[in-house]
C-alpha cells in the first residue's frame, strides 16, 4: 500500500511546516497551490481519505475523521 498526502489549501511554507511539526516522513507528501487535483478527484474540503485500486480507480471515500481499521479492512479487500 503507498500513502500519499495531498496539500493544496495552505502555501508551500505552510505544507512544509505541516510536515515537520507532524512528522510526515512515512509517506509522501504533495503540494497542488492550482487545485486542479481537487477538481480532478471531486475533493470539496478536507479532511478526505480517498481509497484506489491498482489500477488508480477511487475504490472508497471518507469524508472528516475515519476510522484506520475500515482503511485496512478495505484495502485488503481490493
Amino acid at each position: 500500500m503507498t500513502v500519499i498526502g495531498l496539500g493544496a489549501q495552505d502555501t508551500y511554507q505552510e505544507a512544509l511546516d505541516f510536515v515537520d511539526a507532524y512528522g510526515t516522513k512515512s509517506f509522501r507528501m504533495l503540494y497542488d497551490e492550482s487545485f486542479e487535483s481537487w477538481d480532478v478527484l471531486g475533493i470539496r474540503g478536507q479532511p478526505i481519505a480517498i481509497l484506489f485500486d491498482t489500477e488508480g480507480r477511487g475504490q472508497t471515500t471518507w469524508y472528516g475523521p475515519f476510522d484506520e481499521t475500515e482503511v485496512l479492512e478495505q484495502a485488503a479487500s481490493l
